[in-house]
């Protein structure tokens, strides 16, 4: 694949490359730098990249570029699998629209007043971002017309897919011109995916840039074998021994993230919750929280965490293993952005999970790390080392002076500093170590484990029927080992 080193040679505008200059980008990103001028072409377009690759540039530059003034119609539609992504898709194409005032985009989702997106529509928009539910409410009230639409965008089909909304997805469809210029951009590419494009896009290319690994390079990704109680334990050690200040722990159920961020709260990690129960307000000072880094540890569902834009994430933990493996490619996403490196960690606490990860690696093309939770003695050098280093920051601030004189006078006035400093330790530095004597086995049918001949011909724990996935029933342990079904 041919790639630009500069925006220039893709013949933008000078008011796109003065707003992608503002932003700070020097050179496109190879999802950008492929796809740009496909569409820019008119070609219909089928783009494969994970989030954090830049791919809502990939398609938002070539939609401003087609608007030269303000219609009294909506020009363009981006359908997108939930308002939190719907929202961040709004901002960053607000963003890459520098100096065209003239250009109106609204955002339209659940949770949200519909009578001030009503009002919006009915003051002029250029381009919609929404959901489809929304996006259907508000065509059925005659307000949202798509007559005129020249660009359509589906943005993380796949997830639109596994979300149960495609029946949404064709009824809008069929709703814009057949003329249109449409465009699917998917983490992964299942068969019902490949359906769905042979059906609505017309001669697509494609713009590919995963590779033969389906998940972003810069991101290490590695498993533990944990007792389903020991997980929160883990996340804290971990959390500390690396120093993490950003992550991201992914369950498969909202009981289980809200359970979880109390026991972590408990082991002294800042941690808070996003999942369906939660109205947009509260999602909202959640995310906030976590951007602003007032909070470190989000715990969140799939459909939740969907539209994060957080490009300083440290790790994403897989606390339950996904319902599917693409459910894996779309939580790992979240970490490894922007160039920077990321830790992806999954815990492992049945053979169960140990098929699934096996399914993973075998999906994503990847060998995960299989680790060791931190021994006592890594658990202490992590903690000297934080000190070290944090005394070496303040060591040279001229603002501790006073408090630095404050200190010499409490030491000799006798106080036992040492039993001070021991006592803040035990508030703020756990040396509890994870139990390691459980071990996870793996049955013979699973293809006999790390290296084993038939490893990547089972389909590790997933199913799939009909050419489209279909997800199979999770059991999670309930506190007194039952088992119960429990849904996001």
């Amino acid at each position: 694949m041919n790639q630009t080193t500069s925006f220039l040679d893709l013949g933008l505008s000078q008011s796109s490359l003065n707003a992608i200059e503002k932003l700070g980008f020097t050179e496109p990103s190879p999802i950008q730098s492929s796809a740009i001028p496909k569409l820019l072409k008119g070609h219909d377009l089928i783009g494969q990249a994970q989030t954090g690759t830049g791919k809502t540039a990939a398609f938002g530059i070539p939609i401003l570029e087609s608007l030269t003034s303000h219609n009294n119609f909506i020009s363009a539609l981006v359908l997108c699998p939930t308002r939190e992504l719907a929202l961040q898709v709004s901002k960053e194409l607000q963003k890459l629209v520098g100096d065209r005032h003239f250009i109106r985009i609204l955002a339209v989702f659940g949770g949200d007043s519909i009578q001030k997106q009503i009002k919006s529509l009915r003051d002029g928009v250029d381009i919609v971002v929404g959901t489809p539910g929304r996006i259907k409410d508000l065509m059925s009230r005659k307000i949202l017309v798509l007559d005129q639409v020249k660009m359509a965008v589906m943005d993380e089909a796949d997830e639109m897919l596994n979300m149960g909304f495609r029946d949404d997805m064709e009824e809008i469809l069929s709703t814009i011109p057949s003329s249109r210029q449409t465009v699917l951009f998917s983490a992964t590419m299942p068969p019902a995916i490949m359906e769905l494009a042979k059906r609505y896009l017309k001669k697509p290319l494609h713009s590919k840039v995963t590779g033969d690994v389906v998940t972003n390079a810069s991101i290490e990704q590695s498993y533990y074998e944990v007792s389903i109680h020991d997980k929160p334990r883990l996340i804290s050690c971990l959390v500390r021994q690396f120093g993490m200040k950003s992550v991201i722990v992914f369950t498969n159920t909202k009981k289980a993230a809200d359970e979880t961020v109390q026991t972590l709260r408990r082991a002294g990690l800042k941690s808070d919750a996003i999942h369906g129960d939660l109205g947009q307000s509260q999602r909202n000072q959640v995310l906030n929280s976590f951007r602003s880094g007032s909070l470190g540890v989000l715990v969140a569902t799939d459909v939740a965490a969907r539209g994060i834009d957080v490009s300083n994430v440290d790790a994403v933990f897989n606390y339950d293993i996904p319902m599917d493996r693409e459910g894996y490619v779309h939580r790992i996403g979240r970490t490894g952005r922007a160039g920077k490196t990321g830790k992806a960690i999954s815990f492992v606490s049945s053979s169960g999970d140990l098929r699934k990860i096996r399914g993973i690696e075998s999906f994503s093309r990847v060998n995960m790390l299989k680790k060791s939770p931190p021994t006592s003695k890594e658990i202490r050098a992590s903690y000297v080392n934080q000190m070290t280093l944090l005394a070496e920051q303040v060591g040279t601030q001229e603002e501790y002076k006073h408090h630095s004189k404050l200190a010499e006078e409490i030491i000799e006035s006798g106080v036992d500093y040492k039993k001070i400093l021991a006592y803040y330790l035990k508030e703020n530095c756990p040396l509890d170590v994870v139990d390691t004597s459980h071990v996870v086995r793996e049955s013979k049918s699973s293809g006999g484990g790390r290296g084993g001949n038939d490893r990547g011909r089972s389909s590790g724990g997933y199913s799939h029927q009909g050419g489209g996935a279909r997800k199979k029933s999770f059991r999670k342990a309930g506190p007194k080992g039952n088992f119960k079904k429990s849904r996001t």
